[in-house]
């Protein structure tokens, strides 16, 4: 018996055509193994291709890219894929396809069992035992989609656990170096750009989920925009940013005040001297060379978010997904509170973090008494929980100081690490935040003479 699809196998390749939606879902759920035809297989590969290098594989850009790789040379095959283009499906069905493709490709490997155990049973020498052993293992793999969640061994732990310490020694030492060298300490993730979170955390690392909650007012945005300069400006890594709230003009003036040190309103009103002017563009500049890739997205839904971000992920190879602010994101689901609403998108968050292998910054709202709804339930599932506080009274700075046994510049806000799965929970980082300018950073160290504080008061 033939176990092929070939009309499913020409819908999806002729959605992928039509549907970026469609392009992504295939490329992240098949492989080309699973296309029967070999034409299909070798037209998924070419339209993986194109996409991952930011190019819509539209069959005008299919035949492009055939005729310059030398692979479309025959008229048959030319006919073939015009035919797939007309096979066109809606996006919303494409999943049913994918499946269908994916069910005939398991029935061939089923098929291919069959024979093989066919084969074994015909040996003279056949250990039944082992036969049924194997046998009811790779039907049970097959049947389960198993075949990548099989029960290891403990020497097979045991030597992962080897290999593991042995790259994560070298890898160390490595970057050790290289950050003695520049002043540094090593990171194992993407840098937020406070030292003192970094060197505890060693860094935002792939599959963790950072939530940061912040009041209405307070810096959440310029957090999230402080962080992205740490991470693609000062650094050289890819990230995606998501804003609900603002436009990409707004984002584009809060990029020049935080990298030239030019008041934000001077930006936006246009009363700038010709040296600031040119301090500015400057800061563009650097903002040019940089890797930041932002979306505005004001009816943001989960699909959506899970959409850009895979797209991100395959185009531009993404190390952070910042998503700035949770709380604007529609809530389609009927019949939930608000907070519980949040609480199943921060958790399809974290299962996008590590099904793409990036850490994720989430940012939301906290209530004007500071409180986060619902946020024993999302700090269960994020790997760090911080809160942007502001620090209004001298009192207050004092107790902090005391707290850290240390003295600081004058400093106005404060991160408080309410969970941290890989580092200490409980600690204050004081913050200045120079609203105007929209800079966040570490507050500077003067001196440890914190014994002549004196009394304080409870906050």
């Amino acid at each position: 018996m033939d176990f092929t699809d070939y009309d499913a196998e020409c819908r999806v390749l002729s959605a992928m055509m039509h549907s970026e939606i469609a392009c992504i879902e295939a490329i992240d759920l098949l492989h080309e193994d699973e296309f029967s035809d070999y034409l299909n297989r070798q037209v998924f590969l070419l339209m993986q291709s194109l996409y991952v290098r930011g190019i819509r594989p539209t069959l005008v850009e299919i035949f492009k890219e055939g005729h310059t790789l030398g692979f479309l040379t025959k008229t048959k095959d030319i006919e073939s894929i015009k035919y797939i283009a007309e096979h066109y499906i809606s996006d919303q069905n494409i999943k049913y396809w994918i499946q269908k493709v994916k069910q005939a490709n398991k029935a061939r490997e089923a098929q291919n069992l069959l024979r093989k155990y066919n084969a074994t049973l015909n040996d003279g020498k056949l250990n039944i035992q082992q036969f049924i052993t194997e046998a009811s293992s790779d039907f049970f793999a097959l049947a389960m989609d198993a075949g990548s969640e099989k029960i290891d061994t403990p020497q097979e732990v045991a030597d992962l656990g080897i290999k593991l310490v042995t790259e994560r020694v070298e890898r160390y030492r490595k970057m050790a170096e290289e950050c003695r060298i520049q002043g540094q300490v090593p990171m194992e993730g993407v840098i937020t750009g406070l030292p003192t979170l970094d060197r505890m955390t060693l860094g935002m690392k792939p599959g963790d989920l950072v939530i940061l909650g912040a009041q209405t007012g307070h810096g959440k945005t310029a957090f999230a925009m402080n962080v992205a300069k740490a991470a693609c400006v000062d650094t050289k890594n890819n990230i995606l940013y998501i804003n609900t709230e603002m436009s990409k003009e707004q984002i584009a003036r809060r990029w020049g005040a935080i990298l030239s040190d030019v008041a934000l309103y001077q930006i936006q009103s246009g009363s700038l001297t010709n040296e600031q002017k040119e301090t500015v563009v400057q800061a563009y500049n650097r903002l040019r060379k940089s890797g930041f890739y932002p979306c505005s997205i004001p009816n943001l839904t989960p699909q959506k978010l899970d959409v850009m971000a895979r797209k991100a992920k395959i185009q531009r190879n993404i190390k952070l997904l910042i998503l700035d602010y949770v709380g604007r994101m529609e809530k389609v689901q009927k019949g939930m509170d608000e907070w519980q609403v949040l609480e199943q998108i921060v958790k399809s968050i974290k299962l996008l973090a590590q099904n793409l292998g990036i850490a994720c910054l989430v940012l939301v709202q906290l209530t004007p008494t500071g409180e986060l709804q619902g946020a024993k339930r999302m700090e269960n599932e994020c790997d760090l929980m911080l809160k942007m506080i502001p620090v209004e009274k001298d009192e207050h700075r004092k107790k902090i100081e005391q707290k850290l046994k240390k003295h600081f510049e004058e400093f106005n806000y404060r991160i408080f690490v309410q969970k941290a799965r890989d580092a200490e929970s409980g600690v204050s980082i004081p913050l200045v935040f120079e609203k105007p300018k929209q800079q966040i950073r570490e507050a500077q160290e003067e001196g440890t003479g914190y014994e002549d504080i004196g009394t304080v008061v409870d906050m």
